[in-house]
């Protein structure tokens, strides 16, 4: 009877530790975000600090989470064997949804999904139990269900956003206004009250959310800790102010760095000690559970679980193993880095490529957003107004530093982030209310970029929608996270052993889905089609160095060309479909290169400015050519998906011979800029009038047919519309290749800009 009991068991404990590594992924963001996105120190130190905190909160963590013992259901209303199907089918949709957000590479929060899969599996249970038995009612469901701490956690996360939001806001804005963003150069007392105010927070935090219900730490101190905080933190303020003088001015030491190693230090600790149990704490209460059922002799359909209302220690060697998975993940995960990247990105200083798009939501947002400021700001004095103006004035960046290796944000932001998430965190723990670690430092991230006004008119409505999309993500977590969780506890109800066999099968296969999905995502990141930016300073380097982005722009439109007019001829849905998305990819890329013009002429010098006329020109071809390319594929797409007749064998055929002409011009091309033999333009050019020619006959061709013979409007209106849009691409093609033989001189050595 308990072979199936010890399965689950064994099934939980490897899912416990896959879910420590989809949560580490996700939860990275938590510790990571301010440290990376400001530079402070290389990206190795990170991570050896981040390391160690995460390895001493694994081993200081508090113990059982008693949410996934006692806090959402009460366990002595359930049977051994109900609770043993509540925690698997927990687990199962938690790495499962965890994972998924991992691969979208969105934050969410790991204490949510996991308090609204347990509410969602045990209201599940619930209601079956409540069904089969005649005596009960609906409404008897809230003996079984903790309504008061499911109400309160929903309140904690609803007031965490605002809170958050609006105090980092707050205290981003004061700092900007004492400190600016010449910093480096204010009094040496500035930066000192500064570093008091922030380390003895963040030193209060470790205190108080890292470790202070540590097993090794024994009552007086915890007495001491918790029952003297006004002392604590006005002790801590003064010493670790003239600490920080005497090392400013002494040591010469770069305070904020030290803030910002300190700060993600205790980040990292409250995360392993704290959030750990999100990942452990169902299977241990699961083993918990078999300890007591399995010494006697009733049967788990009439086991009560009351014992799960005792309080349980975590085993040490349990923490250390979780602690040491938690490690390797932070090292080796690509899919914690891009979480990381999303915050980064909706919170970095200056302008750039957006990676979400605006919607009705956002702009009316920014919009009455704009109308407000301007309103308060008219209320405000002129020399106030100045004053404040003086203090935002950013400094001015040296030309050579690529804008890619430049921090996202300064470190002032960088320790707000990090002392006010320790505060926030630091008050609720202190008052026992619920509140996510990730809806925190994200939306204090969040309101200090507004703040330092990195919401500027040009990216404002990008990074809001963003915001928002990750908000609505939080929600779609929780509402998820139920639903799944009833629905898994519902199959393992009626399948048991068999439903818990193909359960796992299906979230093994779905788990490496996703990774491939996402390794694949990542190599096309890196992939060698990918097009450059130019970093040259002259017309001759911009020649050689955009050589490559022309090529793969031919041998990719060629590729796309050929696609459509297969697609076509094949009436092959998904393969014209698969070559929309491409031609999507490669317009996106070379709007990317478009939005960096701004950048590239700011980086030349005075008497290099004719490089900027060539590279803008070079650009706007390019756009032309993927722009007849996207026509082609969008009209290919569409007709064969509207399920129109297919084209006639004379049209295929012209087609294939028109895609052939144009294939042997395309990859001469691509010989011509892969190898730099710019001369070697010419003889491409030479055939120009040739490949006109061609396509005027062919159009011809189709009237005579339209005249007497061709009965299918649509499959005519198709045929002119490609061969048409052909012209045009060969126009586009041909003055490219125009403005690069005529340009080229290889007596002139290319000048590239000196980092």
């Amino acid at each position: 009877m308990g072979d199936i009991y010890i399965y689950m068991l064994v099934a939980l404990a490897v899912l416990a530790a896959a879910d420590l590594v989809v949560g580490v992924s996700n939860d990275a963001v938590n510790f990571l975000n301010s440290a990376i996105g400001s530079k402070a120190v290389s990206f190795k130190t990170i991570m050896i600090v981040a390391s160690l905190g995460v390895a001493i909160g694994a081993m200081s963590s508090s113990g059982m989470m008693e949410v996934a013992r006692k806090g959402i259901f009460n366990p002595s209303e359930f049977m051994f064997d109900e609770i043993m199907i509540i925690f698997m089918a927990v687990m199962l949709t938690d790495i499962l949804l965890l994972d998924f957000f991992n691969t979208m590479g969105l934050p969410t929060s790991t204490t949510v999904s996991i308090v609204f899969e347990l509410l969602g599996a045990s209201v599940c249970i619930a209601i079956m139990k409540i069904s089969a038995d005649d005596s009960q009612s609906i409404l008897n469901l809230g003996n079984y269900i903790n309504n008061e701490k499911a109400i309160e956690i929903i309140l904690g996360i609803l007031l965490s956003v605002v809170v958050a939001f609006s105090i980092g806001a707050l205290i981003q804005f004061v700092s900007r206004l004492l400190l600016s963003f010449n910093f480096n150069s204010k009094p040496k007392i500035f930066g000192a009250v500064f570093s008091g105010f922030a380390i003895t927070s963040i030193m209060y935090f470790i205190l108080i959310k890292g470790i202070k219900n540590a097993t090794f730490m024994n009552d007086s101190i915890k007495a001491v800790i918790t029952g003297n905080p006004l002392a604590l933190l006005a002790i801590g303020f003064v010493v670790f102010t003239i600490l920080s003088y005497v090392a400013m001015v002494t040591l010469k030491s770069n305070i904020y760095k030290i803030i910002i190693v300190v700060g993600t230090f205790a980040l990292a600790v409250a995360f392993a000690g704290n959030d750990l149990v999100n990942f452990i704490g169902v299977p241990i209460a699961a083993f918990n559970s078999y300890e007591a059922w399995s010494v006697t002799n009733i049967l788990p359909q009439h086991f009560p679980m009351v014992a799960l209302s005792e309080p349980v220690q975590t085993k040490p060697y349990l923490l250390l193993i979780a602690g040491i998975i938690m490690v390797l993940t932070l090292w080796f995960s690509s899919k914690a880095r891009a979480v990381v990247k999303t915050s980064v990105d909706l919170s970095r200083q200056d302008e750039g490529s957006e990676r979400f798009e605006p919607n009705f939501l956002s702009r009316s947002i920014v919009r009455y957003s704009i109308v407000a400021s301007e309103g308060f700001n008219n209320m405000l004095p002129n020399s106030f107004k100045q004053k404040i103006e003086q203090q935002f004035k950013k400094p001015v960046v040296s030309t050579v530093i690529k804008k890619e290796d430049l921090p996202a944000f300064d470190l002032v932001r960088a320790a707000v982030n990090l002392m006010v998430a320790s505060v926030l965190i630091s008050i609720a723990t202190s008052m026992k209310l619920p509140l996510s670690t990730t809806y925190v430092t994200f939306m204090v991230a969040m309101g200090t970029s507004l703040a330092d006004r990195a919401w500027g008119s040009e990216s404002a409505v990008y990074r809001v929608a963003g915001v928002l999309n990750v908000i609505g993500g939080w929600f779609f977590t929780a509402l998820s996270a139920f639903v799944a969780a009833a629905v898994m506890a519902l199959i393992l109800f009626y399948g048991r052993g068999y439903a818990l066999t193909a359960l796992l099968t299906i979230a093994v296969i779905l788990l490496i889905r996703n990774s491939i999905v996402h390794s694949k995502k990542a190599k096309e990141q890196k992939a060698e089609d990918s097009l450059k930016k130019a970093e040259s300073s002259s017309t001759q380097g911009v020649i050689v160095e955009s050589a490559n982005n022309i090529a793969n722009v031919v041998k990719r439109g060629n590729k796309i060309y050929s696609g459509a007019i297969n697609g076509l001829a094949t009436h092959n849905l998904k393969q014209l479909k698969k070559n929309k998305n491409n031609i999507n990819k490669l317009s996106e890329e070379i709007e990317e290169l478009r939005d960096n013009i701004f950048y590239f002429i700011k980086k030349l010098d005075e008497p290099s400015a004719t490089a900027s006329n060539f590279y803008i020109t070079i650009l706007s071809h390019l756009q032309d050519i993927t722009q007849s390319l996207e026509y082609i594929s969008n009209v290919s797409y569409k007709h064969v998906n509207n399920n129109h007749k297919k084209l006639k064998f004379t049209q295929i055929k012209e087609l294939k011979e028109v895609d052939k002409v144009l294939e042997n011009l395309f990859e001469s091309t691509k010989t011509s800029f892969n190898s730099h033999s710019f001369e070697e333009i010419g003889i491409v050019l030479s055939k120009k009038q040739e490949i006109f020619n061609l396509l005027n006959d062919k159009i011809q061709k189709q009237v005579e047919r339209t005249r007497t013979e061709e009965s299918s409007p649509k499959n005519t209106t198709l045929y002119f519309s490609i061969l048409l849009e052909t012209k045009d691409l060969l126009k586009a093609m041909m003055t490219l290749l125009e403005e690069y033989y005529s340009a080229h001189d290889d007596s002139v050595e290319p000048a590239t800009i000196k980092e």
